[in-house]
């Protein structure tokens, strides 16, 4: 892959170290599910500012053509939004087309990704910055500092992770600051529908808390999600969580 001087190239070293701190507290949530769903209703608090939203998403060629189109919607509406695209830095499928759409619209694009992992990562003069890390796990860490919350479009085995830890970082209070970040599970066809049963499920079993199930949000438009992505929302440390630093994380 070439280098350009037009981009930004950062080679990353070493562990990214989240801030460990308790969440800020705020009202209780109400129900909260999949906004497009009759009936279902948002608790709402504070408005939470928005500079960057991670999107992670399949990089799959073989995708359905409307989930395409989906990522390119998303991609527009960041740009036209101003608000800074953060994604793993991969050229194909819904990965290549939200950037791309973003970056044609004006938008600013941040890609990370690990260095001689992919052949699909994107030329570094097609997007704004690319941040080259030295494995997943750093690349994931980055991608959640660099993000005020996080869209899930269509994806496989990897995009079902990252939104599941991204979550979960929120729960543990991992975030920097303490701040909780929300995930919203964006499509148009139900594609995440079963993942929201597994969460209902999971909080009526009581293994999931009531006040964490609103981390993970679901959306049927481009609106919803960005409503949703802007609603500041609290949650609770879990039940054995101390509370403090931890290096290892």
């Amino acid at each position: 892959m070439p280098l350009a001087s037009s981009a930004l190239v950062s080679q990353i070293v070493g562990g990214i170290r989240p801030h460990f701190a308790l969440p800020h507290p705020g009202p209780p949530i109400h129900n909260v599910n999949r906004l497009a769903r009759p009936g279902s209703t948002l608790g709402f608090e504070a408005v939470t500012k928005l500079n960057s939203v991670a999107v992670f998403c399949a990089s799959s060629n073989d995708a359905d053509p409307a989930y395409i189109d989906l990522a390119q919607r998303v991609g527009q509406r960041l740009a036209h939004e101003r608000l800074t695209l953060i994604y793993g830095g991969g050229h194909s499928g819904l990965m290549g087309a939200v950037a791309q759409a973003s970056m044609e619209a004006g938008g600013e694009v941040t890609g990370v990704i690990p260095g001689g992992l992919f052949t699909n990562g994107i030329p570094e003069d097609e997007v704004t910055t690319l941040e080259v890390v030295a494995d997943m796990h750093q690349r994931k860490a980055r991608m959640y500092e660099l993000s005020d919350g996080f869209i899930g479009l269509p994806g496989g085995l990897g995009t079902f992770e990252e939104v599941f830890e991204a979550a979960t970082w929120t729960q543990l209070g991992l975030h920097a600051g303490g701040r909780a970040k929300t995930v919203v599970l964006l499509d148009e066809d139900g594609f995440w529908d079963g993942a929201h049963a597994l969460l209902d499920k999971a909080t009526s079993g009581g293994v999931l808390t009531r006040k964490n199930r609103p981390i993970i949000q679901g959306a049927s438009t481009i609106d919803d999600a960005l409503r949703a992505l802007r609603t500041h929302r609290s949650s609770d440390l879990p039940q054995f969580v101390t509370g403090q630093p931890n290096e290892g994380a």
